[in-house]
C-alpha cells in the first residue's frame, strides 16, 4: 500500500498529541487565576476549567445600605477571573492549535 507508513506515523503523532492535550487539560484544573475588584475588596479564585474555587470579601466591602455595590464588585471580580482563565487556557492549549481559535474545543 502506497504511503501506509506515513499514515501509520501520522496516526501515532495524532494519538500522542491527543494524550498531550488531555494532560494539559488535567493540568489546567490545578492551575488557578484570581480576579479582583474594588482595589482588592473582592477576590475571586478560579481554575483553568472555569470553576469558581473561592470568593473572598473584605468586611469593609459589606455595606447593608448598599448591597448593589457589593453585587457589582463580586460580578466584576468573577468576570476578571473568567477572562484570566480564558487567557490561561488559550495560552496552554494554543501550542496544540497553532494559535487557531477553535470554539468549543476547550
Amino acid at each position: 500500500m502506497f504511503g501506509g507508513g506515513n499514515m501509520q506515523n501520522m496516526m501515532k503523532q495524532m494519538k500522542k498529541m491527543q494524550q498531550q492535550m488531555q494532560k494539559a487539560q488535567e493540568e489546567l484544573k490545578e492551575k488557578t487565576v484570581e480576579g479582583t475588584s474594588g482595589g482588592g475588596m473582592v477576590t475571586v479564585t478560579a481554575n483553568g476549567h472555569k470553576e469558581i474555587l473561592s470568593i473572598k470579601i473584605k468586611p469593609e466591602a459589606v455595606d447593608p445600605d448598599d448591597v448593589e455595590m457589593l453585587e457589582d464588585l463580586v460580578l466584576a471580580a468573577v468576570t476578571e477571573a473568567m477572562n484570566k482563565a480564558d487567557e490561561m487556557v488559550a495560552k496552554s492549549m494554543g501550542k496544540f492549535t497553532g494559535g487557531m481559535n477553535l470554539p468549543g474545543l476547550f
